[in-house]
């Protein structure tokens, strides 16, 4: 069997049972703790080019975040797994770590069997306890109260099923939360507030529980095969994945899920690194609604939880179409013991239309798009979030997310206002909110050192050197310091931000460079004294840039669960470093302003955002002037 062992691949299943006993053995982590996250240590840049060069093995390393439940203490360990030791061990005080699954689904259990829930819940009617669902949630944005503190806090939404299989959140028991301490799992608070007398609403989207009245007819699809009889056209070597010229590396880990390393591209015989590393480093959903039911719903899904945990098997359903490979991701549960996502990750070929085409008198040149997909999609409780990245023969790569799943809804009395709303059923509105995420991309364009700079369009005034108000301008302003660094969208101009090696020259004479060219920029719309906006003080600009630094991975900071400050991108932008001519990483902000509607009810057809990564002077001339033409017997004739 070949060895396809390579430094950035994710740790084994072996190597999480390792690292949990080396804990176990060194610091007695075991009974009354839980592991809240590990993850395998990417070693520096230097020792990646090592190995690549001649197979000189780094040190092995994990890190690990456990937390001592009777003592509600945190402590984090750096591990060599080579060695078989402890390299640090250190109590992190005053932080929360994020979240587990293993919580989340005993919580549930332990608030649907109290007696307290049962009875309070039976005053409102509701007695079958097999329908209730407690959907636990972090603390959220309120400022913890002073009774609480020292605690690691959760807060449950109930919801109630019609009938076995129907869909929960199409009955939300309106101001009815517990408040629990998730360490000793007791139930500290019944919040009852009020109550709604619930409305009759259709919010089934399973086939069998959806009434016979909302099955409108549609004709059957016709089949639509995608068959690639001799197989695909990209190679899959344990985790690295070529294809088209492109290189790269497929990673996985517990909080930013799926991530992507060392891409390059082979530039005639020439093999160009583009980035070093992608990924998603926060996602924050505020909810835009400050009633009791929705005042506490901010969602911090990469820091408080993790979206690797919550990342689904693509064995279940029609995720994708074609001649596919699977990648299988290994976690942890809270015990430390390894699991499997069977086809966590999906590799598969796409026709994306004409790549290039020109008619001239009655000839025809004609190339068809192929495109590299790269995805895996996560569960985060009501909504799903699927993620996409594409690249492409001429160079471009694509990131696009989709969300869809189910919104919450809340139900009110007749004759009520729902401002922060949209009436989605009877007496049912879906609050307003957002979701903002935050790329983490560290490009390496021709090499390590890179300068960022804005690109904006100007347009020329009118006067003799532009008498038909035609001319256009670029201007290209570089980035020099942090402070510069923060930039925001600007529609006027069409603001993009390039990232550009000044070291070395194209075959034209000018610098190589890849542009960040957004989608779905939004704003904030905080008041910066908001104290969900003091968490989250990230997605106050579209671009942020800072010098490359190991330590500073979380741009809401390491610890965001029941924060109250972000210690991310505004705490290590204040020092106003030198981002000029090296080792950077743009923070782009993009998401979804989610104004609800109808159409989204009951369950949410996809909404889709996207950015780019262009080429610009990378490359001399079009790279796709050597893609061959398409077989005659696929086309039209």
């Amino acid at each position: 069997m070949t060895d396809t062992f390579h430094p950035l691949d994710p740790l084994t299943a072996d190597e999480f049972s390792a690292a949990a006993a080396l804990l176990g053995r060194e610091h007695q982590v075991g009974d009354g703790w839980r592991f809240a996250s590990m993850e395998m240590v990417e070693p520096p840049k230097a020792e990646v080019a090592a190995f690549d060069a001649d197979g000189t093995r780094p040190d092995r390393r994990a890190v690990v975040v456990c937390l001592n439940r009777s003592e509600n203490a945190t402590y984090k360990a750096v591990l060599s797994l080579t060695d078989d030791a402890v390299i640090s061990w250190t109590h992190i005080p005053d932080v929360q770590p994020n979240f587990t699954v293993d919580e989340w689904e005993e919580a549930d259990a332990v608030l649907r069997a109290h007696p307290d829930v049962i009875a309070a819940l039976a005053k409102r009617g509701i007695t079958d306890m097999s329908l209730v669902f407690m959907d636990t949630w972090t603390y959220g944005a309120a400022v913890t109260p002073e009774k609480y503190l020292g605690r690691r806090l959760g807060w449950s939404d109930t919801w109630v099923k019609k009938a076995d299989g129907a869909n929960p959140y199409a009955g939300p028991v309106n101001g009815f939360h517990c408040v629990i301490d998730v360490n000793s799992m007791e139930l500290l608070e019944i919040e009852d507030t009020f109550t709604v007398e619930r409305p009759d609403i259709m919010g089934e989207y399973v086939p069998r529980h959806i009434p016979d009245r909302f099955k409108a007819t549609r004709e059957p699809l016709k089949p639509l095969e995608i068959t690639q009889p001799e197989g695909p056209s990209f190679t899959l070597d344990g985790n690295h994945l070529t294809w088209q010229n492109w290189s790269l590396r497929v990673g996985f880990n517990y909080r930013e899920g799926m991530t992507l390393h060392a891409i390059t591209y082979d530039d005639n015989g020439r093999e160009r690194s583009i980035a070093n590393r992608l990924s998603f480093s926060e996602m924050v959903v505020p909810y835009r609604e400050h009633s009791t039911d929705h005042y506490r719903r901010t969602a911090f899904d990469i820091g408080e939880w993790g979206i690797g945990f919550m990342t689904t098997s693509l064995e279940l359903g029609c995720d994708c179409l074609g001649e596919i490979r699977y990648l299988d991701a290994v976690l942890h549960n809270s015990k430390g013991e390894p699991y499997t996502i069977t086809n966590a990750v999906c590799i598969h070929e796409e026709d994306a239309a004409v790549l290039w085409k020109h008619v001239d008198h009655d000839s025809a040149e004609v190339r068809r798009m192929r495109r590299l997909t790269v995805s895996f999609h996560v569960t985060v409780a009501n909504y799903e979030y699927l993620t996409y990245w594409r690249f492409y023969q001429d160079g471009n790569i694509e990131c696009e997310v989709r969300a869809t799943g189910i919104m919450v809804v809340s139900h009110f009395p007749e004759g009520q206002a729902h401002p922060s709303g949209t009436l989605v059923d009877t007496r049912t509105y879906a609050p307003y909110h957002q979701h903002f995420l935050v790329a983490r991309l560290d490009l390496d364009v021709d090499g390590t050192d890179n300068t960022v700079y804005a690109t904006e369009t100007e347009v020329v005034p009118m006067g003799p050197d532009n008498p038909y108000g035609l001319a256009l301008t670029q201007k290209n302003t570089p980035l020099e310091t942090e402070s510069a660094g923060k930039q925001d969208f600007d529609w006027q101009s069409q603001r993009a931000w390039k990232v550009v090696n000044d070291n070395v020259t194209n075959g034209l004479g000018t610098r190589p460079a890849y542009k960040l060219v957004p989608g779905a920029a939004i704003p904030s719309m905080f008041d910066p004294a908001s104290p969900v906006f003091q968490r989250a003080q990230a997605i106050g600009h579209t671009v942020w840039v800072t010098p490359n630094s190991p330590d500073e991975r979380w741009p809401s900071g390491e610890f965001v669960n029941q924060s109250s400050v972000d210690h991310g991108l505004p705490e290590w932008t204040a020092a106003d470093r030198s981002i000029k001519n090296t080792d950077v990483v743009v923070w782009y902000v993009f998401g979804i302003h989610h104004i609800t509607r109808p159409e989204d009810w009951p369950v949410m057809p996809v909404d889709t955002v996207n950015f780019w990564l262009k080429p610009v002077g990378f490359f001399d001339r079009n790279p796709a002037l050597n893609v061959a033409p398409s077989q005659t017997g696929h086309c039209h004739s």
